[in-house]
């Protein structure tokens, strides 16, 4: 605890506020949005923001059209040339191992890629291993009708984008995938409600999975925390506990990215 306190005296809060800014504006339209929006987003001041804002435009790191602020150029470059992954990693790993640790089962975390896909950067496992979660699953690419992971990026969607990028017809993998468009907007209708999502036999027989979204202090979706067990293991009846402990998980892992998001 000690540690924490002086870390958090050693942040500069003028950095943090406007890393703040930097998030805001990636939640906003490609057009921007004006200082005063930003502003009460991020709940700062107008002359604080507006004063951050003439900063980071003065570094190339927004870029100023009209009376709108868009991010800028130069975080662009910076961007390209830095691994998206590594510090991401680094600090979930010991996470996601406790939580693997708890339940004695595999847990992944997955990214959203610019593809509309999911990109899996990080595992870890309790000593027991089955079927799919037996092997190093990061790198892998897996459906996304009929995964967890998948049908929580999904439910980010409206329906009607969800009808253009879907067949009518999905493919199968078991026979309890859901292979049906309009049963599967249902459901994630239901993810999107409850926060979960939730594959029992609908990719690999016997396979349970349950996924949390990770959203950053904008509310964007960055990760998506899953944890994988072979039914005959892990009930349906554990379900409620597993997503309990999962939250917590997910609430540690922003903690862990974003600690400086809210502060100042």
């Amino acid at each position: 605890m000690g540690d924490e306190a002086e870390h958090a005296a050693m942040a500069n809060k003028s950095v943090s506020k406007a890393v703040r800014l930097l998030r805001e504006l990636a939640a906003q339209p490609r057009t921007g949005a004006t200082v005063t929006t930003l502003a009460k987003a991020t709940g700062l001041s107008r002359p604080t923001a507006f004063r951050l804002l003439y900063s980071l435009e003065q570094a190339g790191l927004v870029d100023r059209i009209d009376t709108n602020y868009v991010l800028g150029w130069e975080l662009a470059r910076l961007g390209r040339r830095a691994d998206p992954y590594t510090g991401l990693v680094a600090h979930a790993q010991p996470v996601l191992q406790e939580l693997a640790d708890e339940f004695n089962e595999s847990v992944t975390l997955s990214v959203p890629n610019s593809h509309d896909g999911l990109d899996l950067v990080a595992e870890a496992a309790g000593s027991h291993v089955v079927g799919i979660v037996s092997r190093n699953m990061v790198g892998e690419q897996y459906p996304m009708h009929a995964s967890s992971t998948g049908k929580v990026l999904l439910a980010e969607q409206p329906p009607d984008k969800l009808r253009a990028m879907l067949p009518e017809k999905l493919e199968a993998f078991t026979p309890y995938t859901i292979t049906d468009r309009t049963a599967l907007i249902k459901e994630l209708e239901q993810v999107r409600e409850q926060g979960f999502a939730i594959i029992d036999n609908e990719l690999e027989n016997e396979l349970l999975s349950l996924s949390r979204p990770i959203r950053d202090s904008a509310g964007t979706l960055v990760a998506i925390l899953t944890l994988n067990s072979p039914r005959s293991r892990f009930g349906r009846a554990r379900i409620p506990e597993a997503l309990q402990q999962m939250q917590r998980t997910a609430d540690r892992l922003t903690a862990l990215f974003w600690r400086d998001a809210t502060s100042g």
